[in-house]
């Protein structure tokens, strides 16, 4: 058998086999070696008489570094594919927490706004609340107003006007009740003291002075032990009046008290009146 059967051909060698290939270089490089060398020698060189043994290149050592060179293209794929599997939980974990993060804030907007409305509605609730139960006081003053009218003649002594003028000042006032106190106003929903009672002997034709010290000396003299209902009530000096008020009978009277109070009913014993002058 020539020496050189065992040599492979000059072929490209595959990818996976890079280390056979080598192999196979060298053992070609060596032979060619040898045939420059013969080639250059004198002519006279005496024939070879000696064989060289080349290494020999078995198929299970090509099957071998088939196998080796698999196992590294293999596992470089796995490692590529393991990368790449990284990468796309990393991407898909951080458009969860953008998703997870955007429905967060909009529950939170959502929240916010029913926290809002309910605010809303119950103040919405409340107003309308306020309202029916000034709906209901405006209803109980005017009955109870009627009823003072009806009343009034038969619980006037005999010296009170029979046409009832009293009668009608008392259902104006108290038709005023809840109203506010506010200096120099004049109605009709805020008033003083001098400016109510102006406004409520007006209802029965009397024209009286606008403030207190003037209508404090408007009428007859009367004391505080002989009140009528309909008398005007004062506190300070004939003259020199600081606040008036209409007695109502029963010890009571009908003022417009102060910005705290508003117009509202009293008792004379808690704040007894200085005088009162009689002009009905």
């Amino acid at each position: 058998m020539s020496h050189t059967a065992h040599i492979p051909s000059h072929r490209k060698p595959r990818r996976g086999g890079s280390r056979s290939a080598l192999r196979a270089g060298v053992a070609g490089g060596f032979l060619s070696t040898i045939a420059v060398a013969g080639a250059s020698g004198p002519a006279h060189a005496e024939p070879v008489t000696e064989t060289i043994e080349m290494p020999v290149l078995t198929s299970a050592d090509l099957s071998a570094h088939v196998a080796q060179a698999a196992a590294a293209t293999q596992e470089i794929a796995l490692d590529a594919e393991l990368q790449a599997q990284e990468d796309a939980a990393a991407v898909k974990a951080s458009k969860e927490a953008k998703k997870a993060k955007a429905e967060a804030d909009r529950e939170a907007e959502a929240k916010k706004k029913a926290e809002e409305k309910a605010r809303a509605d119950a103040e919405a609730a409340e107003a309308a609340a306020a309202q029916e139960r000034a709906s209901r006081s405006t209803e109980r003053t005017t009955l109870s107003t009627t009823a003072s009218t009806a009343s009034a003649p038969s619980s006037q002594t005999a010296s009170a006007p029979a046409s009832g003028s009293a009668g009608t000042v008392v259902a104006f006032l108290k038709a005023q009740l809840g109203d506010a106190y506010v200096m120099g106003a004049s109605g009709p929903n805020a008033w003083d003291c001098s400016s109510l009672v102006q406004a409520a002997f007006r209802q029965v034709g009397i024209d009286l002075p606008r403030v207190s010290q003037d209508q404090s000396v408007a009428g007859t003299q009367v004391g505080t032990s002989n009140l009528q209902v309909g008398d005007i009530l004062y506190w300070g000096a004939a003259g020199s009046a600081y606040h008036v008020g209409v007695y109502i009978g029963d010890g009571k009277y009908l003022d417009a008290a102060n910005p705290s109070k508003g117009v509202v009913i009293q008792d004379l014993s808690g704040y007894p009146a200085t005088g009162a002058v009689r002009v009905l």
